[in-house]
């Protein structure tokens, strides 16, 4: 206590340390904690006093403006009756998702705890296979140009996505693309190369699997285009599809059930692992 006024042990919080995109999560527990603080009846500043932070950073964490830490869950817990709400949602928080397309964001979210994850693509190489150099070309494509601030943004976000193949060894990733996306030379040949070489070495890792559709394939079980599946912790299938500037997350238990069946059909049309590694090669060979 200093002059009858007790001081909050709270680190000293810097302009940078402010969420400068929100992320839907951030805003979401903050709905929370503000919910539970006024049905306890506590004000904001009753209630900074009691977790030891100060007003204002309690109104950031309300409004989505702050990543709240441990220390600041922990004790809301303790203040707003320990229900165990704050916990395990804290554990879901993700900082603001910069160069993510909006409607893509809700599904980034749910590949970081998938379980399994399986990807067909007919348009480019999937996004999480892709080396720094093709993603460059990719976006130097885009209609309307992008500011160089906006490319950069989306091909960090692009590499900090590809994480996840590393990070999560125990995770399968299943891909399945077509053989055409390796040969157009996007970029140059330069960039091919590259990517090439980039693929080979993700999918040498024991739970990342690539099958090359091959151009000559007389039948195609997914014919309709690309699509993206993951499995929950708890278990429960989702679908993801992607168009012109929108994407659909699909929850429907009977068209999720349909996009698998197409799924197992293409693994059984497609190039074995072993002999797409070898496809990979040879067009590597020959760049």
């Amino acid at each position: 206590m200093t002059g009858g006024v007790e001081m909050s042990d709270e680190p000293a919080v810097c302009e940078g340390e402010r969420e400068p995109d929100p992320s839907d999560s951030l805003r979401t527990f903050g709905a929370v904690v503000q919910a539970l603080r006024e049905n306890a009846g506590f004000s904001r500043a009753e209630f900074a006093a009691l977790v030891r932070f100060s007003k204002h950073t309690v109104e950031s964490v309300e409004l989505g403006r702050r990543m709240p830490d441990e220390s600041f869950v922990e004790r809301a817990e303790e203040v707003l009756g320990n229900t165990g709400a704050l916990r395990r949602s804290a554990r879901f928080l993700t900082r603001g998702e910069a160069g993510l397309a909006a409607w893509f964001r809700r599904w980034a979210r749910l590949e970081r705890v998938a379980v399994s994850m399986c990807t067909y693509e007919c348009r480019l190489v999937p996004g999480l296979l892709q080396s720094e150099g093709y993603a460059r070309a990719v976006f130097d494509n885009s209609i309307p140009p992008l500011s160089d601030e906006q490319l950069e943004a989306q091909v960090a976000a692009r590499l900090e996505r590809q994480r996840m193949l590393t990070e999560r060894p125990n995770v399968p990733f299943s891909f399945i693309v077509e053989e055409h996306l390796f040969r157009r030379p996007l970029g140059g040949d330069g960039v091919m190369r590259g990517m090439l070489d980039h693929v080979l070495k993700l999918t040498a890792q024991r739970n990342v699997t690539l099958q090359i559709m091959p151009v000559e394939a007389e039948t195609h079980g997914c014919l309709d285009g690309s699509v993206q599946l993951l499995e929950t912790p708890e278990r429960r299938r989702l679908g993801y599809s992607e168009g012109q500037q929108n994407g659909r997350l699909i929850s429907d238990v009977k068209e999720v059930s349909l996009l698998y069946q197409r799924y197992d059909t293409l693994r059984s049309q497609a190039l074995h692992p072993k002999d797409s590694r070898g496809l990979l090669e040879r067009l590597r060979g020959e760049t």
